[in-house]
């Protein structure tokens, strides 16, 4: 069975992050071996939500993996809660990652045009490192323009958008993605750019006019799966955007969700059909 490694916090109450990371893509047929790196009471949308830092368990973690010959088909990063553990991530692919290791970084600090909250100004630099190391990288809009030292903006003009998505390639990553593109009024998608040719691939699905917790973390979870299932990119993307559409329209009815998180569980059972397409 393949494995991949998941570097992010857990969240006891609250669908994002490992909580979500980790049945996503056990559903794919892919062991998910975690590495928290922070305990969380709720997730932080919660008010007064209580945290134990894990930074200094990161990398015991990779030795001990490592002293029992533990291999990787891919590394996944997601929210990384200060500078240092930036850097031990790095230090993770360093002593885990094999030659055909896939390292996919999801820079999730950011949304809506600012930093997440207990985020300083200096942190993009360091998160920078890390993406730099990526085969893949998935910021949204946000995240893309801090990376990039940017202007935010909200448009729908594709050719800004195209010139973003190169400036992020220019920071390393071997396959940079750019996530919650506007394709027009109602439709809402990715954008990734082909290391081969230079050209760039679309995809966009309808678009939900609300907005739900941890749906990044489904998407990147389900396109990791999918790439160590042996989907190519493209094929990847277009899979992890469905699911997630699929996940948010099972969610919609309840009126909780946008608190809680996206119930992904109810749509699951559709990841199998969609590795077969």
């Amino acid at each position: 069975m393949k494995r991949i490694a998941s570097i992010q916090d857990i969240s006891c109450l609250g669908r994002c992050s490992l909580t979500v990371a980790l049945p996503v893509i056990s559903a794919m047929a892919v062991e998910c071996a975690i590495v928290p790196t922070a305990v969380l009471s709720t997730h932080t949308m919660f008010p007064g939500f209580i945290s134990r830092d894990l930074s200094d368990q990161l990398l015991p973690i990779a030795r001990h993996w490592k002293s029992q010959n533990v291999t990787l088909d891919a590394i996944c990063t997601g929210y990384l809660a200060s500078p240092r553990q930036t850097e031990e991530v790095c230090d993770f692919f360093d002593l885990l990652a094999g030659p055909d290791t896939l390292l996919f970084v999801d820079p999730a600090m950011a949304d809506g045009g600012r930093l997440y909250s207990g985020f300083g100004p200096d942190f993009p630099a360091y998160m920078r490192r890390v993406v730099s190391r990526a085969h893949v990288a998935v910021p949204n809009v946000t995240e893309a323009c801090l990376l990039t030292d940017t202007p935010y903006r909200e448009t729908e003009d594709l050719s800004w958008w195209r010139d973003l998505l190169r400036r992020v390639g220019d920071l390393g990553p071997r396959c940079p993605v750019l996530t919650g593109v506007p394709f027009g009024p109602d439709r809402l998608g990715v954008m990734a750019l082909d290391p081969e040719s230079g050209g760039i691939f679309q995809y966009h699905t309808p678009r939900v006019h609300d907005h739900f917790h941890g749906t990044g973390d489904i998407f990147s979870a389900a396109c990791a799966g999918a790439m160590v299932r042996g989907k190519g990119l493209p094929d990847a993307l277009r899979l992890a955007a469905d699911f997630t559409l699929a996940c948010i329209q099972a969610t919609q009815r309840d009126p909780n969700a946008p608190w809680y998180g996206v119930e992904f569980e109810k749509a699951l059972h559709l990841l199998p059909g969609l590795l077969e397409r």
